[in-house]
């Protein structure tokens, strides 16, 4: 290669040399351009991912809290249900005791009726013997002329007394 070649080589080197740095410069202000509105952009978009992570970690905490008020709540309504069956297991045993007791007063019932029915029946007979009775003092006191009086005292008393004024 002689010196004119090398020297047209190099001429055409520092021409797309030039050519290059001057694209270059006009891609540069483009490349710094597009560098700083993708920074911002990607600035931007961290604030937003950053915005959204809290707000995410904000809301799972929410679900755990909700979740314990949750395992709270079906505690509860589980101990209020086992104290609502021991009720009704106690009003059960109580309605049971009622029948019973029911049953008893009724029994109770039958059996004073009857103890009345007997009572009234021996009061009858004994104002029919009372009459008989009274009939009798008033025939021994019209016919014979005695006259029958109570004795106070017990009645061992009275039967002697009567032994000794009836022969």
């Amino acid at each position: 290669m002689g010196e004119d070649e090398l020297a047209a080589f190099e001429k055409s080197i520092n021409e797309f040399g030039d050519k290059f740095r001057y694209r270059l410069s006009d891609n540069r202000s483009q490349v710094l351009g597009l560098k700083d509105a993708f920074k911002d952009s990607i600035r931007a978009l961290s604030e937003k991912l950053s915005l959204k992570l809290k707000e995410e970690e904000r809301m799972a905490e929410m679900i755990l809290e909700y979740k314990n008020q949750l395992c709270k709540q079906n505690k509860l309504i589980q101990e209020k249900k086992d104290n609502v069956l021991k009720m009704i297991a106690e009003v059960k045993g109580k309605g049971q005791e009622v029948e019973v007791l029911t049953a008893n007063i009724q029994d109770l019932k039958e059996e004073y009726a009857r103890k009345k029915e007997t009572i009234s029946t021996a009061n009858k007979a004994n104002e029919e013997r009372l009459k008989r009775l009274q009939k009798s003092a008033d025939l021994y006191r019209d016919r014979l002329g005695l006259e029958i009086r109570k004795i106070p005292g017990p009645p061992a008393k009275a039967r002697a007394l009567l032994a000794c004024i009836w022969p």
